[in-house]
């Protein structure tokens, strides 16, 4: 599939997941024990030969840099092609930062057009989900679709998501834009696009020089009547990332082995960074039950329903219970945690009992002693 490139926008809905994004960007918030979120589209993209990669940065992206390095741990470390990441002020000659989609993209046509690839998937990161785009391909050409969009069935548990009308042949009559969560059931947008590239390169001039930022209204919203925009529904688990809830929510999925073998195996493997960590060691008074444990953690303590990153310590008659514990933290001895991610490098000292909801976890954030 060499006849494809990519976009990918590192930063979404930054605001609504708070601390988590304070010191990174959404792209490499951590998820799962030892991944980040762009691990899904990256490794989707490679696994269908998509090689020639463009990053596209808001803020807070050191961390983002740190993690793909030069691509090496996805084969994109290469002569040809691999990944360029943009800057937020490279974009534009205001030197501020772009106000959208296509007022980025706006910025990156000369990169859009030397690129040898007739075609051009274009992506948000804040998306777990493990997708055959060698399959998006075909079938955008068997229907003869402008744009294809993936989609999934799934309640809109947060504001700004792309609820999608379709006819019987997937192809889109209307969209809206939700402005608050609902229960119901709706066909959800996954802001992932493929089109021709040239087309893309049209679209983005064309709405920018009348004053269009953003690509879900200006372009999927306003122009459904005028393009032929084919839905590509996506089998198999899929989420969106956007508030501390959903974080949470999703990340609790993933204590199922069904879900896990689904998001991780089911087209090809999510790769990540690799990091050469020694083995967990469960001591003497570990009590460990349904619960995700990466390398290099000490256990002594109680962990269920819970998710530890790398390096994470629990001292002798700590407990941590449905809760997410990023890398490097340490609890200490009679200290709990219930309903609560930490963030790396967090330290709760003897005696603390820190407890938050399952519709309302805690967040603590990044270095902070308790």
């Amino acid at each position: 599939m060499n006849n494809i490139m990519s976009i990918i926008f590192a930063s979404d809905n930054e605001s609504k997941l708070n601390e988590l994004t304070l010191h990174r960007t959404t792209a490499s918030l951590p998820v799962g024990g030892r991944y980040r979120f762009i691990d899904f589209t990256l490794s989707n993209l490679v696994n269908s030969q998509i090689t020639t990669i463009g990053i596209m940065t808001k803020s807070n992206y050191s961390s983002l840099m740190d993690h793909i390095r030069m691509g090496r741990d996805w084969d994109l470390n290469r002569k040809n092609s691999g990944i360029t990441v943009f800057p937020p002020y490279a974009s534009n000659t205001s030197r501020s930062v772009s106000k959208g989609k296509i007022e980025a993209m706006y910025g990156i046509l000369d990169y859009i057009e030397k690129a040898s690839e007739d075609y051009v998937i274009v992506t948000n990161s804040n998306i777990a989900a493990n997708i055959d785009f060698d399959d998006v391909y075909n079938k955008h050409l068997e229907k003869g679709a402008d744009i294809t969009m993936l989609t999934y069935f799934a309640k809109p548990t947060t504001s700004r998501r792309v609820i999608i009308e379709s006819d019987d042949a997937g192809r889109v009559t209307g969209s809206r834009i939700t402005q608050t969560a609902s229960d119901k059931i709706e066909e959800i947008g996954l802001n992932i696009y493929l089109l021709k590239k040239s087309l893309l390169m049209d679209l983005v001039t064309n709405c920018y020089e009348r004053g269009g930022v953003d690509f879900e209204k200006n372009i999927i919203q306003q122009k459904a009547n005028e393009l032929k925009i084919y839905t590509y529904r996506v089998q198999g688990h899929a989420a969106m990332i956007d508030d501390i809830k959903t974080y949470f929510e999703e990340s609790m999925r993933l204590l199922d082995s069904k879900v896990r073998d689904d998001l991780f195996y089911a087209f090809g493997k999510i790769f990540t960074k690799v990091k050469d960590s020694v083995p967990t060691i469960y001591r003497e008074n570990a009590k460990v039950k349904n619960s995700l444990i990466a390398d290099g953690c000490d256990i002594d303590g109680v962990v269920e329903n819970s998710i530890l990153f790398r390096g994470v310590k629990v001292e002798k008659d700590a407990v941590i219970t449905n809760s997410i514990v990023m890398e490097n933290g340490h609890i200490y001895p009679n200290s709990s945690l219930n309903y609560i991610i930490t963030d790396k490098n967090v330290t709760i000292t003897e005696d603390k009992k820190i407890g938050g909801f399952e519709t309302y976890p805690l967040v603590i954030v990044k270095n902070k002693t308790i």
